[in-house]
């Protein structure tokens, strides 16, 4: 059977924008390089170009868009706020979008996350309100957030509401349209995702091949095997058809190419359900353990 995902899918969010379903990310990919990668990223045909202030490669990255040959309306662009420089805050997150806007030379950003709740309950509630004002000055589409805890969405939500009543009725509290986190067979995050398909917004998924960790799992070789495609490939196609967004990274040309060849092969129902588990087992950081006043 073939599958009914493509490379140009997208899903809708809660702002009424578009996301590409695939999403490729620069973290840790040099400044020198970012131009060009994206450039080749958006050759192959990825459309979503997921960035950040703390990877100090946003402009680059932005570049490739251009280098490409792109109408800047076909891809979907993302950076994250809250660096060491600039602790999260009101202030500080108008001023990363500002900077975000003059180092990318792009008129608008289509979706912006706080990277991470760390700075306390007004730290992150002051960010959001920013944030919101900045979707109202036409300078950003779609907000999100990256590495909350079901507490600290909980509080996000009451936040939102207490904004449109502070700032005059539905919609002024801002719209969360996306999340961002570590998920993976061995970093499901139920709780978490859960709170989010409960109220359609998007989840994205960083280091959905568990950085290379897992590519011997008995389980991942077997449906390699079966469906003559790498270990890799499996992963990002378990994420895909889980219905999150998965977020692919890689300097080399044909790995950027292997990454998106996802689309002639299809995961069984069963197989996506077996290859899920009930770990807690992080390959990278995990913010959403901490406590509201941290």
């Amino acid at each position: 059977m073939a599958s009914k995902l493509a490379l140009s899918s997208t899903k809708k969010l809660n702002s009424g924008y578009q996301i590409p379903l695939l999403g490729y990310g620069v973290y840790q990919v040099p400044k020198d390089r970012a131009s060009d990668v994206c450039k080749k990223a958006l050759e192959i045909g990825y459309r979503h170009i997921d960035s950040a202030s703390g990877y100090y490669n946003q402009g680059p990255s932005a570049a490739g868009i251009q280098a490409a040959g792109l109408p800047r309306s076909e891809v979907f662009f993302t950076t994250k706020i809250f660096t060491r420089q600039f602790p999260l805050n009101y202030e500080n997150a108008h001023k990363q979008v500002d900077i975000a806007l003059d180092e990318t030379k792009l008129d608008y950003l289509d979706l912006v996350l706080i990277h991470a709740p760390y700075g306390g309950s007004d730290a992150r509630k002051g960010a959001w309100k920013a944030l919101v004002e900045c979707v109202e000055a036409g300078k950003v589409r779609s907000l999100g957030v990256s590495n909350y805890g079901v507490h600290h969405l909980d509080e996000l939500e009451a936040y939102i509401k207490e904004l449109e009543t502070e700032r005059g009725g539905a919609g002024k509290g801002g719209v969360i349209s996306v999340g961002q986190w570590e998920v993976h067979p061995w970093m499901t995050r139920p709780d978490i995702v859960k709170w989010c398909q409960d109220r359609n917004i998007a989840v994205e998924a960083y280091c959905p091949i568990v950085r290379g960790e897992r590519f011997d799992d008995p389980k991942v070789k077997a449906l390699a095997d079966k469906y003559g495609k790498s270990p890799a490939q499996i992963l990002l196609r378990w994420s895909l058809q889980r219905g999150y967004v998965p977020l692919v990274k890689s300097v080399t040309p044909s790995r950027i190419l292997e990454n998106t060849q996802l689309y002639d092969f299809e995961l069984t129902e069963e197989e996506v359900e077996e290859l899920a588990t009930t770990d807690y087992s992080p390959c990278a950081w995990d913010p959403t353990v901490e406590p509201l006043d941290k």
